[in-house]
């Protein structure tokens, strides 16, 4: 951490998630002074996950925060990828562009969700209060702060509880209501990610596999003699019930609902049942009116889950924190003042994105003679759906009008 933050207010601001957007906003709150608590269920910082994007206005965001040359060094430098029928025989292969990145020769950087999750656990090193295998229980909330209990620890008081626990967001549940209120499914559509062996020996390179009945997977290998990073998935058009913290009952619905396809794909089933970086999703939106209750307020997927299919949930998610810390900060004595100011300057451009990746959506890929599918015109220029947002220079307002 930077020996320029300034000192510790009395400010105590409870982060809930070491996700993305929670080690973000953990970053400026701390060089903003505040006194910042992470919880985390899991016991660590969790392994695997998705390729992620970063683009436009969050690439500004992380070169705020020194650390867009680390990102740059660690992202997943992919050569290009192919897409295969059920023979493993190539019926579409770019050197130009991913389908989870989309084109080589912009300069977004694609990275593993681990892997930055590491970048800015660094960048805000030991400034942070972890507790680490832990979840909050209970919020309760007066005019002056929010009393908190948590599974395990004994309770204490915050100033400001901020949601950042991701699609499936407990702050969320607790304080606004439950899930079914806010998420929005995309057609239906569910995904698993894990790492398994690299047994078909990929390096810097992704290969795709998708039947007529919306059957797919993809297996992504940054090196030969390292995991590969897979996805595995299926569309049920009336939807199904799934427990979202139920791992072994997740893994058995998948390999039920994609027993039969071709490729390799029994082979990866094999491997999934036995990952334990398994992470399920339904491919939904967050859409709320209000991402805050008084001195509770949500920051990126908890709030305003874009989507995992137009690779923008991350960026808008990095500027989201950016913005609640600014605006916090320049409120710093009228915090829910700050937080209605973060509503009124995001709000315009979280819709948009999130519009977007509906209309992507509503695009879908034509099938092939063999009855696979391949992508329709080419990969999508992702650069091209990335939004402008003006980012305001909150350090220096910060620095100049800070006491002593």
């Amino acid at each position: 951490m930077n020996s320029t933050a300034p000192k510790r207010t009395d400010t105590r601001v409870l982060v809930s998630g070491a996700s993305i957007s929670g080690l973000t906003i953990a970053y400026w709150l701390v060089r903003y002074g505040f006194a910042v608590t992470m919880v985390e269920r899991a016991p660590h910082l969790r392994p695997g996950g998705h390729a992620l994007d970063v683009r436009g206005p969050a690439l500004e965001v992380a070169e705020r925060m020194a650390i867009l040359g680390t990102m740059r060094d660690r992202s997943t430098k992919l050569t290009g990828m192919a897409v295969v029928d059920s023979d493993g025989q190539e019926i579409f292969r770019s050197t130009e562009s991913t389908l989870t990145g989309g084109r080589l020769d912009s300069a977004d950087v694609e990275i593993m969700r681990d892997d930055l999750c590491h970048v800015l656990h660094e960048a805000v090193g030991d400034q942070v209060e972890y507790i680490f295998g832990d979840s909050i229980a209970s919020l309760t909330q007066d005019e002056s702060g929010v009393d908190v209990t948590f599974v395990t620890a004994a309770p204490r008081r915050f100033e400001l509880v901020i949601g950042a626990d991701g699609l499936y967001s407990r702050v969320r549940r607790i304080a606004f209501g439950p899930d079914e209120q806010f998420l929005r499914a995309f057609g239906d559509l569910y995904v698993a990610t894990f790492g398994m062996p690299n047994f078909l020996g990929l390096e810097r390179w992704q290969v795709m596999y998708q039947q007529p009945d919306s059957v797919g997977a993809l297996v992504m290998g940054l090196r030969k003699d390292v995991s590969a990073r897979t996805y595995l998935g299926f569309s049920a058009p009336k939807g199904i019930d799934y427990g979202f913290r139920d791992i072994d009952a997740q893994k058995r619905l998948l390999a039920d609902r994609v027993a039969g396809a071709g490729w390799v794909i029994p082979q990866i089933v094999e491997h999934m049942l036995r990952a334990t970086d398994f992470h399920f999703y339904s491919l939904s939106q967050v859409r709320m009116n209000s991402w805050s209750r008084g001195r509770i307020v949500l920051v990126g997927d908890a709030g305003y889950a874009v989507s995992l299919g137009t690779g923008q949930g991350t960026t808008v998610a990095m500027v989201g924190a950016y913005v609640l810390a600014g605006e916090l900060a320049t409120h710093k004595d009228d915090l829910v003042g700050g937080i209605a100011a973060y509503e009124d300057g995001l709000r315009a451009y979280v819709i948009r994105n999130q519009d977007i990746a509906l209309e992507q959506n509503a695009q879908p890929d034509e099938p092939t003679d063999e009855g696979e599918t391949a992508p329709t015109g080419g990969i999508p220029d992702f650069g091209a759906l990335t939004l402008p947002f003006a980012l305001k220079n909150y350090q220096d307002r910060w620095f100049r009008c800070r006491p002593g």
